[in-house]
């Protein structure tokens, strides 16, 4: 797994993330505001979503080596329930947090533990939780923060790296490419860039040097924050630049590996 964050700033990031997404929440008009990038949630679900999600992945890394999540932090995701006023949400956000960023804490990043992705290019350990939830939590602010009427863009650092983990964790995968190979390549304007292949042997992502080389099947081109929320499908595609085949996109966002 190549990542250019260590352990520690992933768990600083982790902590910056959420405090901005519990200042929207203790901030947001109300807490029964639509979050357009998820139709069918409120603010007070996407709270919901995000806090038992950190519940939910720091008894995942507290558990340890597993082929599948604990069975009672599975109930307990799916019984959850959340404060109703403001003040004890925020108050539940925070600790839900604090649980998450202990348990990976105690484990080191190199502990291992279940994880739903295929481990191809993002290891199923605690470091490669950390690097997810940094993601989840970015993403998840930035749609909180719409549904108050006030987005951000994504932090910089956050971006160039959440797009090389998108593609290593949510993409990356043995099972083949059901359509002829092919290859996506992603240009942030701030001067990293990334190729997808997929053929036969699966998905897999590696670096790029520069633009140039071999002409890809499609390109986008943007701000590394715009790639991260158009691949997070929170921005459309006429909101970065697409060179060659768009249509590619939409396989591959259809696209169901076997694992």
């Amino acid at each position: 797994m190549q990542n250019d964050l260590e352990f520690s700033d992933l768990l600083r990031l982790i902590d910056e993330r959420s405090t901005a997404f519990r200042a929207t929440v203790a901030a947001a008009p109300g807490l029964d505001a639509k979050v357009p990038t998820c139709p069918e949630w409120t603010l007070i679900d996407l709270a919901q979503h995000l806090g038992g999600g950190d519940r939910f992945w720091a008894a995942i890394v507290g558990a340890g080596p597993a082929d599948a999540p604990p069975a009672e932090a599975v109930a307990e995701r799916a019984a959850l329930t959340v404060p109703q006023e403001r003040e004890a949400l925020v108050a539940w956000l925070d600790e839900s947090t604090n649980l998450l960023l202990g348990a990976l804490r105690e484990a080191g990043p190199d502990a291992g533990c279940w994880a739903w992705w295929s481990g191809l290019q993002t290891p199923r350990t605690a470091g490669g939780v950390a690097r997810h939830r940094v993601q989840e939590t970015a993403v998840h602010t930035y749609d909180a923060q719409l549904a108050a009427g006030a987005p951000q863009p994504l932090p910089a650092g956050v971006a160039l790296d959440g797009l090389e983990e998108f593609l290593f964790t949510c993409v990356a995968t043995p099972s083949a490419w059901p359509h002829e190979p092919t290859t996506f390549d992603f240009h942030a304007a701030e001067g990293r860039s990334w190729r997808l292949t997929v053929d036969g042997d699966g998905a897999r992502t590696a670096r790029l040097p520069a633009e140039g080389a071999d002409a890809p099947g499609v390109s986008a081109h943007a701000t590394a924050g715009e790639l991260v929320l158009f691949l997070y499908d929170r921005l459309q595609a006429d909101s970065v630049r697409i060179d060659g085949d768009a249509g590619l996109f939409d396989l591959l966002r259809a696209w169901e590996p076997e694992e």
